[in-house]
Parts: C-alpha cells; sequence; structure tokens
C-alpha cells in the first residue's frame, strides 16, 4: 500500500511544476500590460507612436491609451446662426432627472385644466418643438422645460434656456399629460404672453392690414383657434377678445391656431367700456348676422326666398328686440328708439374697407350681444350679409370670420393697386 501511494506522488509530480510554471507565466503578462509601449504595430503594418506613461499612471488609463482604437471625440451641437455660438456643453446648462412623485410634475396638468389658475399664476403651457420654438422667437419668456429625450432641448436655442429649469421625465409621463395623438416629447411652461413685448415675426408685420376682428362671445376652443389662424393669414393687425370668450391660450386654441398667437396681438378678456381704447382712431366697426330681424328686413321682404333667412333659434338679443318693439308701441313716438341699435344690411362683398375696420364675429350659440350693436353704430358700421343657399343653415363662427377677413383683404389690396396706378399716371 505505502508503495503505491509513493508512485502516485511521483506520477502527479510533473504536473504540479506545470501548475507552477503557469502561474509565473501569468504574473509576467500581469506586468506587461502594465507597461505602456512607445511603439504599437498593427497586422496592416500601420505603427503609432506612444508617450511613455509615467510611474504614477493607473493601469487602465494606460491600457486605454494604448489601444488601437482612438476615443471617439464628442461631436459639438451644431446651432442656427440666430443662436449663441456655444455648444451645450460650454453653455454650462444642467438639467435634474424627475423621480417619482415630483411635485413639479403636478403642475403641468393643472395648468393644463384651469383657467383661473393660469390667469393668477400668469402662466401658460406650450407643447410641441415648433410651438415653442415660435414661441422663444417671440420673445416669450420660459420657466421649466419637461422633455423625454436631451435631443428636443439641444434643438432649442441656447441661449434661450439660461435660468430655466429642465426636467427630463420619461416619455410615459409626458404621453399621459398629453392631449396630442401622437405627442412630441416635450412640454413647456411659460409666462403669459405680453402682446406689448412680444416680437412678431418680420414678414407679418410687413403685411399687417388696418383691419381688426372682435370675438364676441365666443365659446368653442377649435373655432377660436381656427379664427386665429385664419386673422394672421389675412394680415390683421390685432385681435381682441371680450369677456365670455374662451381663453385665448387654452391648449385646445393653441393647437388649432398652429402659432398663430406669435404671429398677431392677441388682447384678451376685455370688457365692452375698455375695448374701444384698442382700436384706431376712426375705426368703423361692422358686425357678421345672418340671422339679425333687421336683415332679413331690410334686404327683402321676402329675404326666405334668396336663403337669407336663419333657420336657427334666433338668439336672445334678436327676442329682446322684438320684445322691445312691443313696448314701444306703448309709448311717446321716439321714446324707445335709442335702444335698439340702427344698422344699415350690407353684402360683405360690397365696399365696406374705406377707413380702419373691424369686424365682430359673434359666438354660434349666444349670437352678438347688444354691446357689440351699439358699438358698431356709434362707429358709423353695418350689419355684414354673407348669403347662403336656401335651405342651409348659416355658416359657423370660423368660416364666417375667414371669409370676411380675407374679403377685406382683398379690398384693401384692389386699393393699394389703384392708388400705385394712379400715382404713376400722374
Amino acid at each position: 500500500m505505502a508503495a503505491l501511494v509513493k508512485g502516485w506522488w511521483w506520477a502527479t509530480r510533473p504536473l504540479l511544476w506545470v501548475v507552477q510554471t503557469w502561474d509565473l507565466d501569468g504574473r509576467r503578462w500581469v506586468r506587461a500590460l502594465r507597461r505602456s509601449p512607445v511603439r504599437v504595430v498593427f497586422p496592416s503594418g500601420q505603427v503609432v507612436e506612444r508617450k511613455p506613461t509615467g510611474p504614477g499612471k493607473q493601469p487602465q488609463r494606460a491600457a486605454a491609451e494604448a489601444s488601437p482604437y482612438e476615443q471617439r471625440p464628442k461631436q459639438p451641437f451644431q446651432v442656427s446662426p440666430t443662436q449663441t455660438p456655444c455648444t451645450w456643453e460650454e453653455s454650462g446648462l444642467r438639467y435634474d432627472k424627475a423621480l417619482p412623485g415630483d411635485r413639479r410634475l403636478s403642475s403641468v396638468m393643472t395648468i393644463v385644466k384651469s383657467r383661473p389658475f393660469r390667469e393668477k399664476q400668469g402662466k401658460i403651457l406650450l407643447e410641441g418643438r415648433r410651438l415653442i420654438a415660435d414661441a422663444l422667437k417671440a420673445g416669450a419668456v420660459p420657466k421649466v422645460f419637461f422633455f423625454s429625450r436631451l435631443e428636443y432641448i439641444k434643438e432649442l436655442p441656447i441661449d434661450k434656456l439660461k435660468g430655466v429649469s429642465l426636467i427630463k421625465v420619461k416619455f410615459e409621463d409626458i404621453k399621459d399629460w398629453s392631449d396630442l395623438v401622437t405627442p412630441q416629447g416635450i412640454m413647456g411652461i411659460f409666462a403669459k404672453p405680453d402682446h406689448v413685448k412680444m416680437t412678431y415675426p418680420e414678414t407679418q408685420l410687413r403685411h399687417l392690414l388696418p383691419l381688426l376682428l372682435i370675438c364676441d362671445n365666443l365659446r368653442d376652443p377649435g373655432n377660436l383657434g381656427t379664427i386665429l389662424r385664419s386673422a394672421a393669414g389675412a394680415g390683421c393687425s390685432k385681435v381682441l377678445l371680450t369677456k365670455g370668450c374662451v381663453d385665448a391660450w387654452e391648449p385646445k386654441v393653441l393647437r388649432a391656431a398652429m402659432g398663430a398667437h406669435f404671429q398677431v396681438p392677441i388682447i384678451n378678456n376685455l370688457d365692452w367700456e375698455t375695448l374701444p381704447n384698442y382700436l384706431p382712431t376712426n375705426t368703423r366697426v361692422y358686425v357678421a348676422d345672418n340671422c339679425g330681424l333687421h336683415a332679413q328686413a331690410q334686404l327683402s321682404n321676402k329675404a326666405s326666398d334668396h336663403g337669407w333667412v336663419c333657420e336657427r333659434r334666433l338668439s336672445r338679443l334678436h327676442k329682446y328686440e322684438e320684445e322691445v318693439e312691443e313696448e314701444e308701441d306703448d309709448l311717446e313716438p321716439g321714446a324707445g328708439k335709442a335702444w335698439l341699435p340702427e344698422l344699415e344690411v350690407q353684402s360683405y362683398d360690397l365696399d365696406w374697407t374705406e377707413a380702419p375696420a373691424a369686424v365682430v364675429i359673434g359666438g354660434e350659440t349666444h349670437g352678438l350681444s347688444l354691446e357689440s350693436l351699439q358699438l358698431a353704430e356709434s362707429t358709423g358700421g353695418k350689419r355684414l350679409l354673407i348669403p347662403v343657399v336656401p335651405g342651409v343653415d348659416s355658416l359657423n363662427s370660423a368660416m364666417a370670420a375667414s371669409i370676411l377677413l380675407f374679403e377685406g383683404k382683398r379690398q384693401l389690396r384692389v386699393k393699394a393697386e389703384h392708388s400705385s396706378r394712379d400715382r404713376v399716371n400722374h
């Protein structure tokens, strides 16, 4: 038995020597890795000279410097000529990552849904890269940006982002907040813009016309947004919104307007008493009214034959007019005439842009207010009528506003052409 054990020990002895030899070779390889080569020759024949590393350098760093693949340099953020010529890294901007339960995120939905909060805090919410870029270009002041990818922030002017809170959130959170079918991954809270401090596009300013729009009791956000877009396209110099209209800075209005908020001055929530202060001197105010009793009576005794009678329920104003007319029968002649504004009816395609003109568009539900008719009467304005085919309901507010504004633009263009011809002839 002893002989067998002794024989087994002698048989395994060379294997132990091999293990010890491999261990020594491994240590040599480790020491070799710590050295920095002076010259590296690649299989392709390329030779790269390396500076010898000092004794204080870490092995990992030395190995990285000796790697045949050079580290890829960071690409600088390309900015447009209008932006400050510096990269994102050089600007020193920093952003935070939102944690679950971040209270800053709850303020987004509050601003979106609450008009009193927007008016009290003086803040609005903008969504989408194009709308945010238009707002920044017009001089709107940003407060907070929520974004899902850093590239969305890098697309914005760097000089406009200084002092702004940048918060990176998950795209799922933005998707929950957004009303869009396909959210764009960026939302911004801005200070409510002041039309006096805004910088509107130069092309827009060059094409401004002596034409204003007054919105009266417009309640539908989609209609108001479309009207603002038409006002910007026609070259209106100003849009006035009276109390009772939907908030111009509601998200649905912003989406429907497609950036018109930053192309034409918008003055919101005005009283009828102060509204004339925002009109140019000698402005004539016209009202768009297809359902008025005055329009039916003055145009034709058989206005229904021409399709000018609105089949919809007459507004409360017109009912009020009927009641006043009945009461006037019991009064002395001329005693109650002052209650009813007497406005001449005129077809929309006849000339009504002789002086600075303002067009009043009423809401579909409540129609024109008595104050709008009184203002038109005091300025020498008229009722503008857009005839429709018999049996067809009246046009909605957005369509009527678009027709009247672009008709006014056409009339002003024709007058400008005639004036230029007269100057040339003389």
